[in-house]
Formats: structure tokens, sequence, C-alpha cells
């Protein structure tokens, strides 16, 4: 996103990436930054959480109409409750590691599929 961000830049137009990866979005140098530190694939808040969803998308706007150059940086005050998700994100256990190996061959037969249908670009 962040390269995508760029570009746009350079022809004039204004962005801003809402982003919980702050290494990832502070390295690929995004032009404005609103981080929220939740775990990846949430940037704008907890799922149902329309309350949280709609303050980070407000805080992305503001930040766009407020920035007047590149480099703008905001960290939400938001918190995804207990910080407990980071030891055990995306962690494989013995116990879940056949349900996991299931889930990601149904997701690779699913893509296949969809590619086959000509759903999806292949690659």
């Amino acid at each position: 996103m962040c390269l995508v961000a760029r570009a746009l830049e350079t022809a004039g137009i204004p962005t801003v990436i809402v982003g919980s990866a702050l290494d990832i979005v502070s390295h690929a140098g995004a032009p404005r930054h609103v981080f929220t530190d939740f775990p990846l694939g949430n940037p704008c808040g907890k799922p149902y959480d329309t309350e949280m969803q709609r303050a980070i998308v407000g805080a992305a706007i503001d930040m766009l109409e407020s920035a007047t150059a590149p480099g703008a940086f905001q960290q939400t005050p938001y918190e995804w409750g207990s910080h407990a998700w980071r030891q055990r994100y995306m962690e494989v256990l013995p116990e879940n590691m056949q349900r996991l190996a299931a889930m990601g061959a149904a997701r690779r037969n699913e893509r296949q599929a969809r590619r086959d249908a000509g759903k999806v670009r292949a690659g």
C-alpha cells in the first residue's frame, strides 16, 4: 500500500495509510500514516465495533484534511483490549496444527477453483 500511496502522492493525490504494522509502514515510507496497534488485518478496529471503526476512519480523513505535507503520523488511542493477542497471534501448536493444515488445504482448493472459473487472476 505504501508504494501505491507514494505513487499517488507523486501524481498530486494526497493519501493516508491506516495500518497496524508500524515497522513495515514506516520502512516503506507511507506519506501519511494513522497507526492502530491491533493484530494484522484489523487496522480499522475490532470486527462489529462500528463506533471505533468510524473514529479511526474519521482520524484518517481529518489527517487528510489537515496534514499539509507528507510525513504526518498519528497513533490512535484505541486498544484491542488485552495485549495477550501478541503472544498468541498466528501461533501454531501441536493441538491446532492438523486443523490449520486442513484449513490451508481447503483455502488453496477454493482459490484454485476460483482461478479455474476465471474469478481470480493466476499467480
